[in-house]
C-alpha cells in the first residue's frame, strides 16, 4: 500500500525527561495503526509532534510526500492531517455547524456561508455513518456524540490522515464498538488513522498493525493478526502482566449506608430512592451503561451533590448534606470519575493536588501554616509507591499523561487508608501494567478492611474485583447477584433493566 505518513528520527526533550528517543514509523493508506504503550512512554507527545503542537528537537514529519514545517499545526492541517484529542476542544455553548466551521472561513468574509457549510457537513455525516444535528448545542450532547462532532470537524477540512487520541476512553462498550465500526468504513474510503489506545481487546479488534513504545522508544512493531494481547501487554511494560485474584474474605458491619436517597440534577431525577449498604472489608461493584445515574450515585456518595431525599451515613454517622470536606473527614477517599474536573487542580504543583484534601491533618498543616516540607516528601512517596512517570513534587499537574494524573489521584486517596473508597472509574485512562496495580491496591484496601464502591463500565473490572454487583438503570438499582453468579448473560440482562419487580426496593444480605 502507498505509504501516506512517515516520521523519521523524531527526539524530544522536556527539560531532563527524554520523552521520544529516535523514533521512526510509518502509515500507510487505508491503514489503522494503533499505538501502545503505558502511561507516559511518549504516545501523545509524538502524536503533537506530528501535528504541530510540538516541534521535535531532531527528526522529521512527512506527509503525502512533503516534509512539514515544525511546530505548525496549520500545516499540518493544510498537508491533510486532522486530530482529535481525548479531552475534546470544542465550544459548548455553540451549535454543532458553528463548532465545525469555526476557523475555516477568512475573518475578511462579510458573512458565514453557512449552508453550504451545512451541506457540506450532512454530506460527511451520512458519506461516513456519522449522524448528527446541525443546529444542536454542544453542551447538551452526550459524549459519543460530541466525539461525532471532533470526528467531523476534522473531515470538513479535508483530513486523509486522522489521529484520534484514546478515542474510547470516555465510551461505554457499545459507543466503542459503533465507532470502530465506523473508522473501518473511512479507512474503506482511502483515509488512513493512528489511534493511541491502552485497552488491548479494542487494539486486537480495530487495529492492521500495532506500534509499541517503551521509555519513550519503539520496541516493537506487529502485524495484528500476528500478534496476541499477551505478548502486546508484555512488550508494552517489559514484563509480563497478570491482574491480581480476589480472594474470599468474611465482611464485617455496614459502613457506608444510603437509605432511600433520591437525587435531583437540572430538574431532573437521577437517582430514585436508591438503598444500598456497604460492609467492611467488600467491594460492591456497580456497573450500567454511562448516563443511567452513576454519576450522580458518585457526587452524592462523596457529598458533592445534596440529596433531594433519604440519608447517607459513614460509620454510623449521618452525613446528609453535610459539605464535601466532612465526607473526607468521616473517612471518605474519592476517586472521582472526572480527573480534570473533579480530581485535580491543573496549574498546582503536584505536591500542593497530593494534600489537597488532607490539609486538616496536623502532618500537613499547622495554626494555618502548610507544612510544604511534609508536603513535598509526602507527593515523592506518592511518585515512588504509584509509579508516576516523569515528575516531581513541583511538576505543573496539568503537564501529566492522563493516566500518570490519575494515579496521582488514586494515591491520593488511597495512601491515607481510608475507611469508605468510591472508586469511580478508576482505572479509566491506565495501561495494563497499572491496571493491574491500581486493581492490587483496592484489594489490599479490602484486605485491610475498607468498604469500596467499585463503579465501572469495565465489566472484567467489575467482575474480577467485586464482591457482589448490582446495575444501574435509569437511577435505579438492581439486587444484588454474587460476582460468581455474575456471567455476561445476566449482567447484560440486568444492565437492560431486566430484573424481578421489587428487586430493586432493598439491599440483599
Amino acid at each position: 500500500m502507498t505509504e501516506v505518513l512517515a516520521l523519521r528520527n523524531i527526539t524530544k526533550r522536556f527539560g531532563a525527561l527524554l520523552a521520544n528517543d529516535d523514533i521512526s514509523l510509518s502509515l500507510r493508506q487505508g491503514e489503522i495503526l494503533a499505538l501502545l504503550g503505558e502511561n507516559g512512554a511518549g504516545k501523545t507527545t509524538l502524536m503533537n509532534i506530528l501535528f504541530g503542537h510540538y516541534a521535535a528537537d531532531a527528526g522529521e514529519v512527512e506527509v503525502f510526500g512533503r516534509t512539514l514545517p515544525p511546530g505548525r499545526p496549520r500545516a499540518a492541517i493544510d498537508a491533510g492531517v486532522g486530530m482529535v484529542h481525548q479531552h475534546f476542544t470544542l465550544a459548548g455553548n455553540l451549535s454543532v455547524l458553528d463548532n465545525v466551521m469555526l476557523g475555516t472561513e477568512p475573518l475578511w468574509r462579510l458573512s458565514s456561508r453557512r449552508r453550504a457549510g451545512r451541506a457540506r457537513l450532512m454530506a460527511l455525516s451520512e458519506r461516513f455513518g456519522l449522524p448528527v444535528v446541525p443546529e444542536a448545542r454542544v453542551g447538551q450532547l452526550s459524549v459519543g456524540e460530541r466525539q461525532r462532532v471532533e470526528i467531523l470537524k476534522a473531515l470538513y477540512r479535508d483530513a486523509r490522515v486522522l489521529i484520534l487520541d484514546e478515542p474510547t476512553a470516555v465510551l461505554a462498550r457499545p459507543e466503542a464498538q459503533r465507532l470502530f465500526e465506523t473508522l473501518r468504513g473511512m479507512t474503506r474510503a482511502g483515509l488512513s488513522l493512528i489511534f493511541i489506545s491502552h485497552k488491548l481487546n479494542e487494539v486486537m479488534a480495530a487495529s492492521d498493525r500495532v506500534a509499541v513504545l517503551r521509555g519513550g522508544r519503539l520496541v516493537a512493531e506487529r502485524r495484528t493478526p500476528d500478534t496476541t494481547a499477551a505478548e502486546l501487554a508484555e512488550l508494552m511494560v517489559g514484563r509480563r502482566v497478570s491482574r491480581p485474584v480476589r480472594e474470599a474474605q468474611p465482611r464485617g458491619a455496614p459502613v457506608l449506608v444510603l437509605d432511600a436517597v433520591r437525587a435531583v440534577v437540572a430538574g431532573e431525577t437521577r437517582l430514585a430512592d436508591i438503598t444500598l449498604t456497604v460492609h467492611a472489608g467488600e467491594i460492591l461493584g456497580i456497573v450500567g451503561v454511562a448516563g443511567n445515574g452513576q454519576s450522580a450515585l458518585g457526587a452524592v456518595v462523596s457529598g458533592t451533590l445534596r440529596p433531594a431525599s433519604g440519608r447517607v451515613l459513614l460509620n454510623g454517622q449521618d452525613l446528609t448534606g453535610r459539605p464535601a470536606r466532612a465526607f473526607v473527614a468521616a473517612g471518605m477517599g474519592r476517586i472521582p470519575e472526572d480527573r480534570h474536573e473533579e480530581g485535580v487542580v491543573g496549574d498546582l504543583p503536584l505536591w500542593e493536588n497530593a494534600v489537597m484534601e488532607r490539609l486538616h491533618s496536623p502532618r500537613f498543616s499547622r495554626f494555618g501554616f502548610v507544612r510544604r516540607g511534609a508536603a513535598r516528601a509526602h507527593a515523592r512517596e506518592l511518585i515512588a509507591r504509584f509509579d508516576i512517570r516523569g515528575a516531581g513534587p513541583e511538576t505543573r499537574t496539568r503537564l501529566l499523561s492522563g493516566g500518570n494524573m490519575q494515579k496521582l489521584i488514586l494515591g491520593r486517596s488511597l495512601a491515607a487508608e481510608p475507611a469508605v473508597i468510591l472508586a469511580n472509574q478508576p482505572t479509566r485512562g491506565l495501561d495494563e501494567g497499572a491496571i493491574a496495580a491500581v486493581h492490587a491496591e483496592l484489594l489490599a484496601a479490602r484486605a485491610r478492611g475498607a468498604a469500596i464502591l467499585l463503579i465501572s463500565e469495565e465489566l472484567d473490572e467489575a467482575v474480577g474485583l467485586s464482591d457482589r454487583i448490582r446495575a444501574i438503570v435509569g437511577g435505579r438499582l438492581s439486587r444484588p447477584v454474587p460476582a460468581e453468579a455474575a456471567d455476561p448473560r445476566r449482567l447484560g440482562l440486568m444492565m437492560a433493566g431486566v430484573w424481578d419487580e421489587g428487586e430493586d426496593a432493598g439491599d440483599a444480605a
